[in-house]
């Protein structure tokens, strides 16, 4: 048979991993289907090419669908979530000269207190406070906002969040355009091999457990399409499985770093997949477990309610109705298509769409198909949590 050819776009990050091992590891394969990979130099322009037909998936922000749906970020097609490609792997870090400010009133850059790493930047940097995320609709930016609001910092007249593409951190930094930065590695760890950045936190430590990237399609395309989607839902989900193995590693990173991929650093890439990082030019390391997740506990699942907590931040800052965006948000998550793709193979699946998010302070038991699923910790470090619709 021959198989079907799929035209995949992703960004240059750590997290785009399911996608090229799932093509350089014979996932697709097995599957029946050939992945044409093709990387983007921005989220927008990966955005308008899956939105316009010019490809057929992408690793995606996980907001970018709810966006979508609520009207967002200019003109395209409605896209769907069909799975959760990765669960964390954002860092913040400040430019040096903020890093200074801070050092020299005491804050020891411990990696892990996202209340007191934000306190030390709102003493160091009162006013005029710069931040780059990637893309105005990202986990990226709704980490930032969800911070330092807690912090009583507020967009626009105390934080001026920009955007500036991943490859660009750097350069900003080197330029002074910006203070501070959210980003996917390994541009966070580029820019402090630069001299230019250190780290401050991972993405993690706001929100323990926020959904990163997913897999997005046009809707009307997975309504032609669904046992294509299907299919590539199993492909990457056994991607995601061998990426869970330690063991898998270093072929990993080596697979990543060729030019025909990501084209950097195999060293710089297994950073980010051992939890093992650099915070600055003077070479202090911190250890994060579970950095990034592929895998445990489900990650894969689009929780339909993280859908809807994305769409009630956005509501929150663009002057939507809120009800509405909420609802609006739901559907774009396709937890109904990942069950139909795995419901075949030995995977244990929540039996619930949605459940309360930021509840989880300790690893639980859920609800499953298999009886063994443990939902990993999914704290909002300020304690709150989201209590979502009705199923």
């Amino acid at each position: 048979m021959t198989p079907e050819t799929l035209k995949l776009g992703y960004m240059p990050l750590v997290d785009a991993a399911p996608l090229i091992i799932a093509a350089e590891m014979g996932f697709a394969e097995e599957e029946g289907l050939a992945l044409t990979l093709e990387s983007s130099p921005s989220w927008s322009m990966l955005r308008d090419k899956l939105s316009f037909g010019h490809l057929d998936a992408a690793h995606m922000l996980s907001p970018v669908p709810v966006a979508s749906a609520l009207g967002l970020g200019g003109a395209g097609a409605l896209l769907h979530g069909l799975m959760v490609l990765s669960v964390n792997g954002n860092v913040i870090g400040v430019s040096r000269a903020l890093a200074d400010d801070m050092r020299a009133m005491g804050y020891g850059f411990d990696f892990n207190d996202a209340w007191a790493a934000g306190r030390a930047v709102v003493a160091a940097r009162r006013t005029g406070l710069r931040v780059s995320v990637p893309f105005p609709f990202s986990m990226h930016a709704e980490l930032i906002y969800y911070w330092l609001s807690a912090l009583g910092l507020h967009a626009p007249q105390d934080v001026n969040v920009r955007t500036v593409p991943p490859p660009m951190l750097a350069e900003a930094l080197e330029t002074g355009e910006i203070d501070a930065f959210c980003v996917g590695e390994p541009w966070g760890s580029r820019s402090v091999d630069a001299g230019l950045g250190e780290l401050l936190l991972p993405g993690k430590a706001i929100w323990a457990r926020a959904p990163e990237k997913v897999l997005a399609v046009r809707a009307d395309w997975v309504e032609g399409h669904e046992d294509i989607a299907q299919r590539l839902i199993r492909a990457l989900w056994r991607a995601t499985r061998w990426l869970a193995d330690p063991a898998s590693h270093g072929l990993a990173t080596e697979l990543m770093s060729h030019p025909r991929h990501l084209g950097l650093p195999a060293e710089l890439l297994e950073r980010a997949l051992q939890g093992h990082f650099v915070i600055n030019a003077g070479g202090s390391t911190r250890e994060v477990p579970d950095f990034v997740d592929f895998y445990t506990g489900s990650a894969g699942f689009p929780w339909r309610s993280q859908a809807e907590w994305l769409g009630a931040q956005l509501a929150a800052r663009t002057g939507l109705d809120r009800a509405a965006s909420v609802a609006a948000a739901r559907g774009t998550f396709r937890s109904d298509l990942y069950r139909a793709a795995l419901a075949g193979v030995a995977h244990d699946l929540p039996l619930a769409s949605s459940k309360v998010e930021g509840a989880v302070s300790e690893p639980l038991t859920a609800a499953s198909t298999g009886g063994r699923l443990i939902l990993a910790r999914d704290s909002f470090f300020d304690g709150r949590s989201f209590e979502p619709s009705a199923e």
